[in-house]
């Protein structure tokens, strides 16, 4: 890992009506709309989505490290979150994230070493840790046959 801080740039444009194009330098550019809770034509990444599977995307990297620190063998990681968007005190803002996580193990794994390396990855995680919202973890281990 580089030394800290780093930093991220990501730029938008758009026109008075229609998608947005995001950009960032080497990356493919992302093509974003309203979702359709928001009268978005819901067939593009939204802001909402892009939010959400960040905390996926992000839950998965650092479970990467984390078992990969503490030499556990793993086959496969599902994992899907939901982002629960609600207004509190006049606000919309997210409030929780819910990741429920499938880990596929070999035969003789310690089951509960898995869950308390999965339980460090999403207290570590720097997207959640970065979010006001309260984020849930739900995890199913199951052995390779």
């Amino acid at each position: 890992m580089q030394d800290l801080p780093h930093r991220y740039h990501v730029s938008a444009s758009a026109e008075a009506e229609g998608n947005i194009v995001l950009k960032a330098e080497n990356l493919p550019q992302l093509i974003s709309a309203s979702p359709a809770q928001f009268g978005g034509p819901g067939d593009q990444w939204s802001p909402e989505d892009l939010l959400v599977a960040s905390v996926t995307d992000c839950f998965i990297l650092t479970f990467r490290a984390v078992a990969r620190a503490s030499k556990l063998d793993w086959s496969n990681l599902e994992a899907s979150a939901e982002g629960l968007l609600e207004r509190v005190d006049r606000v919309t803002r997210f409030t929780k994230f819910t990741l429920s996580v499938t880990l596929t193990v070999p035969e003789g794994t310690d089951i509960g070493k898995a869950e308390r390396l999965l339980e460090k990855a999403e207290a570590a995680c720097l997207i959640t840790n970065s979010l006001t919202a309260e984020t849930h973890l739900e995890t199913d281990v199951i052995i390779a046959t």
